[in-house]
């Protein structure tokens, strides 16, 4: 973003700050004249005493209130950046997973805040879609991000339950102020974020712009940037009529649903749970296959196959209604592994889909047979597709994988144990005087010779530590530090004489000991004897001349590999150190679960660097060409990734090769989770979405 867009940027962020300090006590106000209204046209006892609970405990907490949001505001606005890498890029609903392990009030707090949003979300939809546009544009982004906008209203109503929930006050308090307040919520928003457009539009910012993304050749499980709508229309998805709702989805999970009757519409009535549970799994399986039928991440033949499975997984659902919950179930497990290899393939005519396909067909017809051994025929099926896709892979492509693995595993002990030798180079009184090619030298190659020298040792070599090699390559590093330094070496030319050779033959071996280029290493022995050379020829009466300060370049983190390595590794060798990134992208039709560099890089700069998860699967752009890749291992730090093709073939590399495949635009994520546990989040966000219905009516 330029300089003046980035004022304007700044400016509006400031203004959404003064004008939130000004409408948040407005927004209280109207709240306790609402809770005041209803109080006195209240026809129940209990409805009028619980607004008066609501409206009193308002009164005395009003500033805090007001203090908290705002604080929180400020907070979650500068959270809700892309690029500071916390804020969240999922939708603000809670997954699959999560549901099962809340309490009823988390699930009701949630439910809370999906009512909250809906209703503030009507009411500032046309202002919100132009302030997004706007903030964009003053990003720089020419295509709207609607996550790139930290005014957005989940930020807004996420602040404010952050700020009611930090208050000691009943829930049922708490829920009254946002079911009251809600409404005079998004009048209050609306009103700023039509405020905020007029300032950025008189600043001159320019308006991102939105694209529609076509179903018929997107191939995303996400919505792309920019878009208007999903790619596929939850509504058509899931059914807009669906029973399912939050608290329902919870309680079936968790087993508790003693108190709901038998009747699909007898939501609370008392006596037996058992035809319940049946309609809940059942509308789960449903909208379940309904996601992944819409998944075009898969192609159409096994969308179709699985569908065909629906017959079963509804017979299995009455005897076992939480199997798509249970990992270690075998209908699940099956599940996965049916989507999961059919993310291997990205065309009809790849090799190995054929019988993959066929196979699945199999499993298809086996589960449609009448009997009621449904359930004992998943464990067979699961052990006979795992089998067959482990023949499937050629010995030679195992034994290449093994040996990756391993070299891989090695390459990464011996970089993080150069880095430690490294340190304790620059540590040394002598080492800050050498010149700038000896001191790269030694952080850089002669490190890693140090460090295979001692991983040698400690793998139990016959020769002592005492006589080892590494002992040796260290004990060189006196003289050398010592021989490179004009100012010194001039002075004692008798024993520069004595140890050059001994320096020269040291360091030659412990370079072919790791197989260091020879050619890089003739580059250093040249400017080494050059050194040499002019110490040895300085008069000792001539005052030495000034030694420029090197200046050392950034240190290039990169795990080094020999050639070997490089090869047993299967490394990705087409990656040169300093490719200019393209303004051209390598992916131009569609872009699967896009993803922005910022955020990817953010993420892989954490902890361990793993960001790209083991079993995430990606296209990359290699000779012109997308290839289907799944990461199948990451070195315990990080450092090294290893890749598999369906056909079993390995690629390896770097994290740093990574990091440089996306800036070039060569590596799109097609899929970091599960299919199915996408399609269960999806189904866990629709019964979000009919919670916040059903309590609005």
């Amino acid at each position: 973003m330029d300089a003046r867009n980035t004022q304007a940027f700044d400016a509006c962020l400031r203004e959404a700050l003064a004008q939130t300090r000004e409408w948040v006590p407005r927004w209280l106000g109207k709240l306790h004249a609402t809770l005041k209204d209803r109080e006195q046209s209240a026809g129940q006892l209990s409805e009028k005493q619980a607004l008066v609970q609501a409206r009193t405990t308002l009164e005395s907490h009003r500033d805090l209130v007001a203090t908290r949001f705002l604080a929180a505001f400020a907070e979650s606005m500068e959270n809700a950046l892309p690029h500071t890498g916390s804020g969240s890029r999922r939708s603000p609903t809670v997954s699959f997973d999560e549901l099962e392990l809340m309490g009823d009030d988390q699930v009701q707090e949630t439910v809370e805040l999906a009512r909250v949003q809906q209703v503030v979300k009507m009411a500032v939809d046309e202002e919100l879609v132009t302030l997004t546009a706007r903030l964009n544009g003053a990003q720089g982004l020419a295509v709207v991000n609607p996550d790139a906008n930290p005014l957005r209203t989940e930020v807004v109503v996420g602040a404010l339950m952050k700020a009611l929930k930090g208050l000691h006050v009943e829930a049922a308090v708490r829920a009254r102020w946002l079911q009251v307040g809600a409404i005079s919520l998004g009048d209050e928003l609306r009103g700023m974020y039509a405020h905020l457009s007029q300032q950025l539009d008189r600043m001159g910012v320019q308006a991102a712009g939105y694209v529609v993304t076509q179903t018929a050749t997107s191939r995303t499980s996400a919505p792309t940037a920019g878009s208007r709508s999903d790619a596929v229309p939850m509504n058509e998805v899931l059914g807009g009529d669906a029973l399912l709702t939050l608290d329902h989805l919870h309680q079936l999970l968790v087993g508790n649903l003693d108190q709901v009757g038998d009747a699909p519409g007898d939501w609370g009535a008392s006596g037996s749970s058992t035809a319940m549970v049946r309609t809940l799994a059942s509308e789960v399986v449903t909208l379940m296959l309904k996601r992944i039928a819409a998944d075009e991440r898969l192609l159409t033949p096994v969308r179709t196959l699985l569908q065909d499975m629906k017959p079963a997984l509804l017979q299995l659902a009455r005897s076992e209604p939480r199997f798509f919950a249970d990992r270690q179930n075998p209908a699940r497990r099956l599940l996965d592994a049916i989507t999961e290899r059919s993310l291997a393939f990205t065309n009809e005519l790849d090799p190995g889909f054929g019988p993959f396909s066929n196979q699945v067909r199999g499993i298809v017809r086996t589960l449609l047979k009448p009997g009621p051994d449904l359930a004992e025929r998943f464990p067979g099926l699961l052990e006979e597709l795992t089998r067959s896709q482990a023949a499937a892979v050629a010995p030679a492509q195992v034994q290449a994988r093994g040996l990756a693995v391993q070299t891989l595993v090695r390459v990464e002990q011996r970089n993080l144990l150069a880095e430690r030798v490294a340190a304790e180079m620059r540590a040394r009184n002598d080492f800050d005087k050498a010149p700038g090619v000896v001191r790269r030298f030694l952080t850089g190659p002669w490190s890693q010779v140090v460090a295979q020298a001692r991983l040698e040792v400690s793998e139990g070599a016959s020769v002592s530590p005492a006589r080892s090699a590494a002992m040796r390559y260290s004990d060189i590093l006196p003289d050398l530090l010592w021989s490179s330094q004009l100012s010194l070496a001039s002075l004692n030319r008798p024993r520069l004489v004595k140890v050059i050779p001994g320096v020269l033959r040291t360091l030659r071996e412990g370079l072919d000991a790791i197989d260091y280029p020879r050619e890089q290493a003739e580059a250093f022995f040249q400017a080494l004897m050059g050194l040499h050379e002019a110490a040895y020829k300085t008069q000792r009466n001539e005052p030495p001349p000034d030694e420029q300060p090197s200046i050392q370049p950034e240190v290039d983190d990169e795990p080094w590999m020999q050639r070997t390595e490089a090869r047993d590794s299967c490394l990705m060798d087409d990656l040169p150190r300093d490719t200019q990134i393209s303004t051209q992208p390598a992916f131009i039709d569609t872009q699967p679960m896009q993803r922005d560099w910022a955020d990817l890089k953010a993420e892989m700069s954490g902890q361990h660097g793993a960001t790209l998860p083991v079993g995430t699967w990606v296209d990359i752009s290699q000779d012109g060409h997308a290839m289907r890749w799944q990461i199948t291992w990451a070195s315990p730090h990080g450092t090294l990734f290893l890749f598999t093709g369906a056909s079993g073939r390995s690629l390896s590399m770097t994290k740093r090769g990574l990091e440089r495949l996306i800036e070039q635009n060569r590596l799109r994520v097609v899929a970091d989770h599960g299919v199915v546990d996408e399609a269960l989040d999806e189904v866990t966000r629709q019964a979000w979405l009919n919670s916040a219905r059903v309590d609005s009516l």
